[in-house]
């Protein structure tokens, strides 16, 4: 028996090390590419856009296959209006994650410090290999960063333009007056000033003279109260914002044994105490790896941290947050962003109305530009992505198929458009109007009909309890004394 089983000892280390093997042959840099695109599709609302479409990574303007039923029929409609909602492009981390990687990378060069100490008077340490390809890595974030547009950003809001551009050529077009709508914040901001700077590189070619500046006009208005509707609820902010216990189900999850898991998995990798590393330095060490894809198009040695199996547990972390804060977890969330959804329901009439009147549509083309606190809230209250059951920190099972995955949704540069269209022969005179809606280039199927078009008006039968929404009433924490709504 002994001779048996000394004969199939040294094919089973064999076979344990084969896989090893052809890593280190193919080099760390080979094998690193690998770990980060295992990841990439669970970052969440860190996912660079081209999760959505592989096809952009090498043609970036490409507008990949042709979507049935989209655009509608030239020879009997014709695009009115566009109205866009866009994330902005990818940013940097912010100053609260920079400083909690900061701290995170400290505590690895002290773990390593310590291994390579040459002291006598200490015992010595058991090196510590896995940690040591993160002592060497250069903390290149600065906290004055502090969630910027990068210049992978702009490039996506460029990109993003040109492609808008070529699917709506009778739209998008020279000497057309732009409405642009900004977040105060720097990152949108600067990606609506990209945005523009792709439009006039599509309108008008690469010059740059005064010619072409001069035949594009738009306006530019900062208006928080519709792209950062959630800081003017007052309600939202009292129940959601700041209530230490809104966020239940997220501090349950960080606690249970899927995260727990993975922490003494890290900790034991880095050589560390697990009681040093909790669920928000493990999720900061996994947005450090999407960080290095999205904004250089590198690969961390941070993504060597995780598996698969870890990366779908840390992207539903990221998702019960965005569930509970910006989505359905609380009717608050999404009720808050009636003010946009009426906003844009009102150009949508307007050019509707000056249709009738045979007169010149005044803002053929709205541009809007927030985050994505501002696009999750929205289509929460119009009714997408919303799971039979609610996510919960106990049934993440339960859960591996389901609809609201945010990188799924809200990726950096996300968009949601609104394509409204005049349709001329059609009896009785309200068919004349006809809308699609389209997220992240994508058609989008309406939840009172199942089809990716519909008439203007029965579109607005759908939602009619949604235009009598008061922001000021559904805000108002006088008379909304009760406390949160959870659904």
């Amino acid at each position: 028996m002994s001779g048996s089983g000394s004969h199939r000892r040294p094919y089973h280390v064999a076979g344990f090390l084969w896989p090893l093997l052809f890593l280190l042959a193919r080099g760390p840099a080979e094998a690193d590419a690998e770990t980060a695109e295992r990841l990439s599709p669970y970052f969440g609302t860190k996912s660079r856009y081209e999760e959505l479409h592989p096809n952009l990574l090498k043609e970036p303007l490409s507008l990949g296959p042709p979507q049935p039923g989209f655009p509608l029929p030239p020879a009997s409609c014709t695009p009115l209006q566009l109205i866009a909602v866009i994330r902005h492009g990818t940013r940097f981390p912010t100053r609260k994650q920079i400083e909690k990687l900061g701290a995170l990378h400290r505590l690895i060069l002290q773990s390593s410090n310590r291994s390579g100490s040459s002291n006598e008077s200490e015992p010595s340490l058991p090196s510590c290999p896995a940690a040591e390809p993160l002592a060497r890595w250069d903390m290149w974030y600065r906290p004055d960063m502090d969630g910027k547009l990068a210049s992978r950003g702009r490039r996506d809001m460029e990109m993003l333009a040109k492609r808008l551009s070529a699917r709506f050529p009778s739209l998008l077009v020279p000497r057309r007056r732009f409405a642009f709508v900004t977040s105060s914040k720097h990152r949108c901001k600067d990606s609506a000033a990209a945005f523009r700077e792709g439009l006039r590189q599509a309108l008008y070619g690469r010059q740059s003279g005064s010619e072409s500046n001069a035949t594009m006009t738009e306006a530019l208005e900062i208006n928080d109260t519709l792209m950062r509707f959630f800081d003017s609820c007052q309600k939202f902010v009292r129940d959601v914002e700041d209530n230490i216990t809104a966020m239940h189900e997220v501090d349950a999850f960080k606690e249970g044994p899927e995260m727990m898991k993975i922490v003494r998995k890290v900790a034991n990798t880095l050589c560390l105490p697990t009681s040093d590393l909790n669920a928000d330095l493990i999720q900061v060490a996994f947005f450090t790896c999407s960080f290095g894809l999205t904004l250089k198009n590198a690969n961390s040695p941070w993504c060597s941290l995780f598996s698969k199996e870890d990366a779908e547990v840390l992207e539903y972390l990221n998702d019960l947050k965005q569930y509970w804060k910006r989505a359905y977890g609380y009717d608050i969330n999404s009720r808050s962003s009636c003010v946009l959804f009426q906003d844009i329901f009102k150009h949508l009439d307007q050019a509707v109305m000056e249709s009738q009147s045979a007169k010149s549509i005044s803002s053929p083309v709205i541009l809007n530009f927030g985050h994505a606190e501002t696009l999750q809230p929205l289509l929460a209250l119009m009714g997408y992505f919303k799971d039979e059951e609610p996510l919960k920190a106990y049934n993440y099972r339960r859960h591996m198929h389901r609809a609201f995955r945010s990188g799924r949704i809200v990726p950096y540069a996300a968009n949601l458009l609104f394509v409204l269209y005049h349709c001329d022969h059609a009896k009785p005179p309200e068919e004349e109007y006809k809308i699609q809606i389209l997220l992240n280039e994508k058609l989008l199927r309406f939840p009172h009909s199942g089809e990716t078009v519909s008439l203007y008006a029965n579109l607005k039968n759908h939602y009619k309890d949604l235009q009598n929404c008061n922001f000021a009433e559904v805000c108002d924490i006088s008379t909304n004394t009760t406390t949160i709504d959870e659904l």
